[in-house]
């Protein structure tokens, strides 16, 4: 499905000193994303950016996402709303440049520091959708089970596995000497 939230940032107009940008969605991309991430609602999405080069010829976006999204509780299917707020850091770079390589160790694997920064992102032609950024990094924010406060699962019983009867792995051969 198609990124409902968008705002196109034009890779040419940007310069060393940082822009900021603040991009909220409006009721039509509001509904779009309700759709997009299967909630019953999103309330607001929006996002203070600062925009800036990297290293020369690469972008660099940071800043903060808030928004407010209700979702059915997977118990009663009540809403639950749930509040996003995150820090975002993206580099985005050409398709190609030497950037953008994934390092690699003496033996040819992959070198990924968990705790380091995200490698850049690979851009095509002169434009980075800043919206599609922000739509992820809210999207990471949902609560993938949300739960009203204070409701559990009740009367579930969990099967232990204890009341299988399992044959004999040797009883397939009883029958196999009997000529």
């Amino acid at each position: 499905m198609e990124n409902p939230f968008s705002y196109a940032v034009k890779v040419g107009h940007i310069s060393a000193n940082a822009v900021r940008v603040r991009i909220e969605a409006n009721e039509q991309e509001l509904l779009g994303l309700a759709k997009l991430w299967n909630v019953l609602t999103v309330r607001f999405l929006k996002a203070e950016l600062q925009i800036s080069r990297w290293k020369k010829d690469g972008v660099r976006i940071k800043g903060t996402v808030e928004g407010e999204v209700e979702q059915a509780c997977v118990v009663t299917l009540e809403p639950v709303l749930c509040q996003i707020n995150e820090q975002l850091e993206q580099v985005y770079v050409p398709e190609g440049s030497k950037l953008a390589r994934m390092t690699l160790d003496g033996q040819g694997e992959m070198v990924v520091d968990p705790d380091g920064p995200d490698l850049p992102e690979p851009f095509v032609g002169d434009t980075i959708d800043a919206g599609a950024l922000v739509t992820e990094f809210a999207a990471m924010a949902l609560d993938p089970y949300p739960r009203k406060l204070g409701v559990e699962f009740a009367g579930h019983l969990e099967d232990t596995g204890a009341d299988i009867i399992r044959p004999s792995p040797f009883a397939a051969l009883k029958d196999w000497k009997k000529d």
